[in-house]
């Protein structure tokens, strides 16, 4: 993830441009640098554009700091101070109308034999003097147990969201197909002063013989734990889950390895009046028979009103308005994020309503999810902005989790004959001082940067639509295979919408490719070219 990342440079600092008329378009060329007969460096000289458009003004309550939990408390509280043991620990921010909740945590023990179950809870309290009705559009959430991190190939087409990568991953996936978990409320009412337990979810460090879901009722026991702990890495065992949200029993962590497991939440909401919420983290208590109990609003209530912030606490961030030089931490997220979605549509300008593509053999890219110090040098940091935030967290919602992508591209093809273009999702390495090109490596690196799912939706030479989605795994420099190929007569338009929702278990920032025809010309290719691969989907 990115928030583990730190950026060394002495680039000044950037601002989110606005759109603008695109300029007289670069012609591509390609340059191959073989490194020590160990890989190569390939630069691509094109346009490279920041991403038209913006991000709505929807807030999104983003727990994400600590990631790693291994004190429980208070992750995320926008209650009001008053009352409160540690009113630092409160943000004092009301949600009214559309929101959005998420959440990412990983719960790992304090040695070796920990076999505790750390609950994550998610309470809403109505500071009104008439009921609040909360509606839950879509909640999607899911351990790393329910979802292994699987050697999966570069790019799968994945018909019906079986294809997944992580808990983020799966999650992101499920929000995009606009799947909802049954166990979620359609809707709560709160009575004025009262708080409402929304989420009440393990994220357990043994096999569970109950739900895992949150749906087991609150103060109900669970069973005393096995000798089996559950760890991020046992996912690679398959692991099955049950009808009933148990989840089957992983491979035993190695000796001396701390178990671990994490989770990832997503929730679309509407309030007709004013709430606050807070995520919480809370260790199961043991009764005198050896078995834990699920944690009662009462519990939460203790957590919230005496409970100080959960630990420990990641590294501070780097302040992106007074940073000039040395290590750049991005920190990462708890607090209030401004937008939701960032939707656009790809023109040649603003007064246009087409995308031009490019001329035979070049080719134009996107940026997508650029942060501070990385915006492939357009200068357009795509980060949210935070409307509340604690002091040791990141300053903006940088790497975007959990935001939507919705962009169209009107292709149209002023040429006097049938055009081939194809779309490529890709993960360039970071490079500010190019300016006019994207770096890759061949082959990429091992690190995993991107795991999630693409859909396409656009219409064949037929005329009919076409939906495909397409989960992708990315590493640093991956310069990506082509997702889809449309042949565009002349003078003739072809749309093609692409919506993805950016999972937390990956890296920023991306870019989406518009090529024109076969590969760009190649310069110094003491390392050849390979041959493109056929794309995934085509117009037929």
């Amino acid at each position: 993830m990115l928030s583990a990342l730190v950026a060394l440079t002495v680039s000044p600092l950037f601002a989110q441009l606005p759109q603008g008329e695109i300029t007289e378009p670069i012609e591509t060329k390609t340059v191959v640098i073989p490194r020590d007969d160990a890989y190569a460096e390939v630069i691509r000289y094109q346009d490279v554009r920041p991403l038209p458009g913006a991000l709505d003004d929807i807030p999104v309550f983003n727990s994400n700091s600590p990631e790693v939990v291994q004190r429980e408390g208070i992750l995320l509280s926008t209650f009001p101070k008053d009352g409160m043991s540690h009113p630092d620990a409160h943000l004092n921010y009301a949600f009214n109308g559309r929101f959005d909740i998420f959440a990412h945590h990983i719960a790992r023990g304090t040695s070796p034999n920990d076999r505790r179950t750390l609950f994550l809870g998610v309470v809403l309290y109505n500071p009104g003097n008439e009921p609040v009705e909360v509606a839950v559009h879509q909640g999607v959430t899911y351990l790393s147990q329910e979802a292994p991190f699987r050697d999966l190939p570069a790019a799968r087409l994945s018909t019906n969201g079986n294809v997944y990568a992580g808990p983020g991953s799966r999650t992101t996936t499920d929000m995009l197909r606009g799947a909802s978990q049954d166990h979620w409320p359609k809707s709560v009412t709160i009575p004025p002063g009262h708080v409402h337990l929304l989420m009440n979810t393990p994220i357990p460090l043994r096999q569970l013989t109950v739900p895992v879901n949150g749906s087991h009722p609150q103060g109900e026991a669970i069973p005393k734990p096995s000798q089996r702990p559950a760890t991020l890495t046992a996912a690679q065992a398959q692991i099955n889950i049950g009808d009933n949200g148990g989840a089957a029993i992983p491979r035993p962590v190695p000796q001396g390895e701390l178990p671990s497991n994490g989770r990832t939440a997503m929730m679309y909401l509407t309030s007709n009046g004013p709430v606050h919420v807070a995520s919480l983290a809370k260790y199961a208590d043991t009764m005198p028979n050896g078995n834990e109990r699920v944690p009662t609003l009462r519990d939460w209530l203790r957590v919230l009103k005496e409970g100080q912030l959960a630990g420990p606490r990641d590294i501070p961030p780097s302040n992106p308005e007074t940073y000039r030089f040395g290590r750049f931490y991005y920190g990462r997220v708890a607090g209030v994020a401004k937008g939701s979605t960032w939707r656009s549509i790809l023109t040649d300008n603003a007064d246009s309503d087409v995308l031009t593509i490019p001329a035979p053999g070049n080719a134009f890219s996107y940026v997508i999810s650029s942060v501070d110090r990385n915006t492939f040098g357009t200068g357009q940091i795509q980060s949210a902005p935070m409307l509340a935030r604690y002091p040791d967290t990141a300053y903006r919602a940088h790497g975007n989790y959990g935001i939507r992508y919705s962009l169209k591209l009107p292709l149209y093809n002023n040429r006097g004959e049938d055009q081939t273009i194809t779309v490529k999702f890709q993960t360039p390495m970071g490079d500010e001082q190019l300016t006019n090109g994207l770096r890759f490596r061949r082959p990429p690196e091992n690190r995993v940067f991107f795991r999630g799912t693409v859909r396409m939706k656009f219409r064949n030479h037929l005329g009919l639509e076409r939906t495909h989605y397409v989960h992708l795994v990315q590493r640093r420099g991956q310069e990506g295979d082509p997702l889809l190929q449309l042949k565009i007569p002349a003078d003739a338009r072809q749309d093609l919408e692409l919506d993805f929702i950016y999972p937390p278990d990956a890296t920023p920032p991306q870019v989406i490719t518009v090529l024109n025809g076969g590969i760009p010309e190649v310069f110094e290719a003491e390392v050849e070219e390979r041959d493109q691969p056929s794309a995934l989907s085509r117009d037929f």
